[in-house]
């Protein structure tokens, strides 16, 4: 199992790499944008299929739809390192909100 807080090192330190890092986050929402279209193209793909003879179907669709997301998550945690954002930060803040919100 994959340690987030590993993997979000590992992530910030390819995009430094690669001189991608330092775009600005506005530049980067569109990237996430442009991921988030993609995952609901594959998942269109999965569920109702595609119907354009000039599209490739990917052969593993599920495969496609893993790295789909991953390219979502790449961005997300690119964008909150940028603000001095931990993953784990979110979830915290995020599970507390829902707990708070919708309390059984």
């Amino acid at each position: 199992m994959v340690d987030i807080k590993a993997y979000q090192n590992k992530i910030i330190e390819f995009y430094k790499k690669r001189n991608w890092y330092q775009l600005d986050p506005f530049i980067r929402i569109n990237f996430l944008t442009e991921e988030v279209g993609e995952v609901s193209r594959a998942v269109r793909t999965i569920e109702i299929g595609r119907d354009r003879p000039d599209e490739k179907v990917p052969l593993n669709m599920h495969e496609n739809l893993v790295e789909e997301l991953g390219d979502v998550l790449d961005n997300l945690l690119i964008i909150a390192d940028k603000y001095q954002i931990s993953l784990e930060d979110i979830m915290e803040s995020h599970l507390s909100k829902l707990e708070k919100r919708y309390k059984e």
